[in-house]
C-alpha cells in the first residue's frame, strides 16, 4: 500500500465531481444540507473552483488506484485550508484519510498554518482531525438544527506529528 497525492487537471473535474457525490452522499442523507455539502456541487461549480489561481485539486492514491481527492486552497502565503477532503465510500475506515493527510501536509511542508473545518456531530472525522494535531479555533457555525460546523487549525511549527 503506498498512499501519495496526485494533481488533478482541469479534464478530472467530472471524475471529481461523481467522487465527491458518491463519498459525501451517506452525509447529505443524514443531515439533508442542500446548500453546503459537497455531493451538491456541480460539475461547473467544481471547474469554477478549479480555475480559481489559490485553488489545487489532487487525487488521493492508493498506489495506481484514486480512492478519494482533496482540495487545497491558498488563503496566504503561510496558510493553506484543506476543503474537501473524502476518501470513497469503500475505502473509508481503512485510515487512508489520516495518510492522505499526511501526505498533504508533506507536500506543502514549507506552509506553516492549515485550516479546516468538519460537521461536529461526526464525532469520527473531529476525532481524525484532532488525532493529526488540528485544534479548534473556537469558531463554530450552526447551519441547522443538528448541524454545526467546526473550525480547526494546525500551526505546523509547534507540531511534532
Amino acid at each position: 500500500m503506498s498512499i501519495y497525492i496526485k494533481s488533478a487537471n482541469f479534464e478530472d473535474c467530472r471524475e471529481i465531481c461523481n467522487m465527491q457525490k458518491s463519498a459525501f452522499d451517506d452525509i447529505l442523507t443524514r443531515y439533508r444540507d442542500y446548500d453546503t455539502n459537497p455531493a451538491c456541487e456541480t460539475v461547473e461549480v467544481i471547474q469554477n473552483k478549479f480555475r480559481q489561481p489559490f485553488t489545487k485539486y489532487y487525487f488521493i492514491m492508493n498506489d495506481d488506484e484514486k480512492i478519494g481527492a482533496v482540495r487545497i486552497v491558498e488563503i496566504d502565503d503561510n496558510t493553506r485550508r484543506i476543503s474537501p477532503l473524502f476518501i470513497l465510500p469503500q475505502f473509508q475506515n481503512c485510515g487512508y484519510a489520516q495518510l492522505a493527510v499526511k501526505c498533504i501536509e508533506e507536500t506543502y511542508k514549507y506552509i506553516s498554518h492549515f485550516t479546516l473545518d468538519t460537521i461536529k456531530q461526526e464525532k469520527k472525522l473531529c476525532y481524525l482531525y484532532e488525532k493529526l494535531g488540528y485544534s479548534k479555533t473556537g469558531r463554530e457555525e450552526q447551519l441547522h438544527d443538528n448541524m454545526t460546523i467546526v473550525f480547526y487549525e494546525k500551526n505546523m511549527k509547534n507540531s511534532q506529528l
